[in-house]
């Protein structure tokens, strides 16, 4: 009899055992393409989250456009097709104007610590989720490729020299917002954006990063570039299936929490470490004036901004918490002065 219950007593123990051992594998689509630095920094993450797991927890990320399109993830998640994506969260602005205007309020963050600050401790977070979980996804948190640059043929100093100015811009809140400021935004492909600055077609653009515009030679046609930029920042996304999630031990789901912050804070390092490498690049060949808006300017264009989220945020429900949450932690900051 005491042997029956050494034995049974050590089955239980083994099945224990294997429950909190218990390996989970998971589906990732990513919005970038494979080979893309984003994209491979997304797969450094992936490799952390094993590690940190103990290999308790793996992730597959998939390139873009794998199993379904870039704006289709939201909804393949939900269904189970796939587990989670790593995504722009203005691909789903179409299903609500929230998801626009927290994905990128023009001209609200001067540095991507600003809004890692507004996601964890100015509500954020837990906005992303009361959007998600609709949906049948969790927020695990948010990373970004950063702060774009302003490409610019022309001086600009400020929000005044704005005005007038012919400029390539994405349909949206982003053209909303330089449209109010004064600008007369047009809408071209970026494959166009090269030789329309060449020709005077236009005399700037809301285009990508330094580092992208400086490898891609926009300098070369536009000396007058704006760093750090003052408009565009996206924010993507990390998230998953939400039964999927519940379905982790609290542990793990630390794991995945925090694995996700480090790996924002190594992104904006790594793409901003490029970035000021190709600044220094830039000036040394003695061509080009990179113009570093002061905060005045950056907080005129940021009020400016505002008058057209205010418009968005008439569009939904959502999108007037997304306004009033975003607009008071901006006041509350002293970021609106």
């Amino acid at each position: 009899m005491t042997k029956s219950f050494v034995f049974a007593l050590g089955l239980g123990l083994t099945a224990a055992g294997g429950a909190l051992a218990q390996e989970y594998s998971f589906r990732f689509q990513s919005s970038d393409p494979a080979g893309n630095a984003n994209f491979i920094l997304q797969q450094g993450w992936t490799e952390s989250v094993a590690e940190m797991s103990d290999g308790r927890i793996e992730i597959e990320l998939l390139p873009v456009e794998t199993i379904v399109a870039h704006n289709e993830t939201q909804d393949a998640i939900a269904a189970g097709i796939l587990d989670g994506h790593v995504t722009d969260t203005s691909y789903f602005a179409g299903k609500d104007a929230a998801f626009g205007l927290i994905a990128n309020p023009v001209g609200a963050w001067s540095d991507p610590q600003e809004m890692f600050d507004f996601m964890n401790e100015g509500g954020g977070n837990e906005l992303m989720n009361e959007l998600l979980e609709p949906y049948g996804l969790h927020f695990i948190g948010a990373t970004t490729p950063g702060l774009e640059a302003f490409v610019s043929a022309v001086p600009l100093e400020g929000v005044d020299d704005l005005e007038g100015l012919k400029m390539r811009a994405p349909e949206g809140l982003v053209q909303q917002v330089f449209a109010a400021a004064g600008a007369a935004p047009v809408n071209l492909p970026g494959s166009e954006v090269f030789t329309s600055l060449d020709k005077n077609v236009i005399d700037a653009a809301d285009y990508s990063v330094f580092s992208t515009n400086q490898a891609q030679g926009l300098h070369d046609v536009a000396p007058h570039p704006v760093y750090p930029g003052f408009h565009s920042m996206p924010l993507v996304e990390v998230s998953m299936n939400l039964d999927a999630w519940n379905s982790l031990p609290e542990d793990l789901q630390q794991v995945m929490t925090d694995s996700v912050q480090q790996f924002a804070q190594s992104q904006v390092a790594a793409l901003k470490e490029a970035d000021e490498a190709a600044v220094a690049e830039a000036q040394a060949g003695g061509e080009i004036t990179v113009h570093d808006w002061p905060a005045e300017e950056r907080n005129r264009f940021r009020s400016i901004a505002m008058g057209e989220w205010e418009k968005v945020a008439e569009r939904s429900e959502n999108a007037r918490m997304v306004y009033d949450t975003l607009t008071g932690y901006l006041a509350d900051n002293g970021m609106l002065e």
